[in-house]
């Protein structure tokens, strides 16, 4: 087996549009539906005019079964509330980890001095799926601020290591499946190498600056794919880089997604969007 992963695809992220919002998205794309366990990817980058209301900004509440919406904050802030009662504000540097299990309600919206001062924001969400066993479970909600996210500190670079382990550096959001999340920062010229388990599906997504990765050339908002063919990932920065590596062991379960919702097969999808109606996956009603 080689050392190194190889490169399968570099896919450049699409511009799309989610109501208001426009976002990048390099997953799914029309070559690439999603790369098991990782579903969706969502780069949000914006500057808020200021003179808005709290309820005004973010997404309003919405129901999810059935998997992990996760959100990285690179700048700004994001205030979760849920149907479950849980309301907490995750600033710079934090993590937004929600299990959607059989179902829960909830809202993301940047904080009230945000909207109403105005400001840059900055994130990136991530749905990770989950194995059918675990999916009808009681969801959960876990913030992870800055602090509370271990970081290894390299020569030109910086790790923060949100789920599994990174040079004997252990994160600490809980996952269903073996996972490796890593968010990090490289200088230019710097070199960095990263080990991965050959058997994990991995990714490598670009916030912004150049980099090259296993020897080919990465510019803003590409994401590499990687082949199950080796055990590590070597960078080298052209320019101040940002980027994130989300890999994992692969499910490999039929995956059926409707909209907020994420099963295995049709009749699972139409039971998840009949309880959502109904308000099995809770209520939220904001206070601002």
């Amino acid at each position: 087996m080689n050392k190194i992963k190889s490169i399968q695809q570099i896919i450049p992220a699409q511009r799309v549009k989610m109501g208001p919002i426009e976002l990048d998205q390099p997953l799914p794309v029309a070559n690439l539906e999603y790369l098991d366990p990782f579903l969706l990817i969502h780069h949000w980058e914006s500057k808020l005019p200021g003179g808005q209301r709290q309820q005004e900004v973010g997404v309003g509440p919405h129901p999810h079964r059935g998997f992990s919406p996760v959100t990285f904050i690179f700048k700004g802030n994001m205030e979760h509330r849920d149907s479950l009662g849980n309301r907490a504000m995750v600033e710079e540097g934090g993590t937004q980890w929600m299990f959607a299990g059989k179902g829960v309600t909830h809202s993301e919206r940047q904080g009230k001095a945000l909207a109403e001062q105005g400001g840059e924001v900055e994130l990136i969400q991530f749905w990770v799926n989950a194995p059918s066993e675990h999916k009808m479970k009681a969801a959960f909600y876990q913030p992870i601020s800055k602090e509370e996210t271990p970081v290894v500190v390299a020569e030109h670079a910086k790790i923060w290591v949100v789920s599994g382990e990174f040079k004997g550096v252990k994160g600490v959001a809980p996952t269903y499946t073996p996972q490796t999340l890593l968010r990090g920062s490289l200088e230019a010229s710097g070199k960095l190498t990263i080990p991965i388990p050959a058997s994990y599906n991995t990714l490598l997504y670009l916030l912004d600056g150049a980099l090259s990765v296993n020897g080919k050339n990465l510019v803003r908002k590409d994401m590499a794919v990687f082949k199950q063919d080796g055990t590590e990932i070597e960078l080298e920065a052209q320019e101040d880089t940002r980027f994130i590596v989300l890999s994992g062991e692969p499910i490999g379960e039929p995956v059926v997604s409707y909209g907020p919702f994420v099963m295995t097969n049709q009749t699972e999808i139409m039971e998840a969007v009949r309880d959502a109606q109904i308000g099995k996956m809770g209520v939220l009603i904001e206070t601002f």
